[in-house]
């Protein structure tokens, strides 16, 4: 590749200070006005407001708009990849098809379940440890251990153990359901 003419120079520093300006702006916006500004440009809202996720994908589609997006070789490259994704992926992405609950993404908390990882009240759950089988029943606004009360499964999990545990993964695993 030769060098560039002056004018091709002077337009690509041009496009490169445009693109450093836009992105900076980006930094002083707050999650409100980053979702505006993803509005804008996606013309709907996004779907959190998590900030540097937000910043991320629109410094992405600032760039992509003012210098081009993805090669003609890349993309061809995805269409090949799209093509082998599982079924369950692609009902999933399909902008047109019935939107399904992701059970992997936490709900709102309802007045019954104040956090949406825990089973229905009145569910117990058992951990065998050192030998001993360990009951533990769900309540609508804590747990129940050997007749005491407990806020966390974390408490649970200390007292049995004698180490600090994070209760979630010591009574069902790495992912909620599943148990050791």
């Amino acid at each position: 590749m030769g060098r560039l003419t002056p004018a091709a120079e002077r337009s690509s520093r041009a496009t490169a200070a445009l693109v450093a300006k836009e992105l900076a702006a980006l930094n002083g916006m707050t999650g409100a006005r980053l979702a505006a500004k993803f509005e804008e440009l996606f013309g709907r809202p996004p779907g959190t407001r998590n900030k540097p996720y937000l910043r991320k994908r629109l410094a992405w589609e600032i760039q992509a708009r003012i210098e081009g997006g993805l090669s003609d070789r890349a993309l061809q490259r995805i269409e090949d990849l799209a093509a082998h994704i599982p079924e369950r992926w692609k009902a999933a992405l399909d902008p047109k098809g019935p939107a399904r609950p992701n059970p992997n993404r936490a709900q709102a908390p309802s007045p019954t379940h104040p956090d949406p990882r825990l089973p229905a009240p009145g569910t117990v759950l058992t951990r065998l440890h050192g030998g001993v089988e360990h009951r533990v029943t769900v309540l609508a606004d804590g747990f129940e251990y050997q007749g005491d009360r407990y806020q966390s499964l974390s408490a649970i999990a200390r007292k049995i153990t004698g180490t600090a545990w994070n209760g979630f993964t010591y009574f069902f695993g790495r992912a909620k359901g599943t148990r050791r």
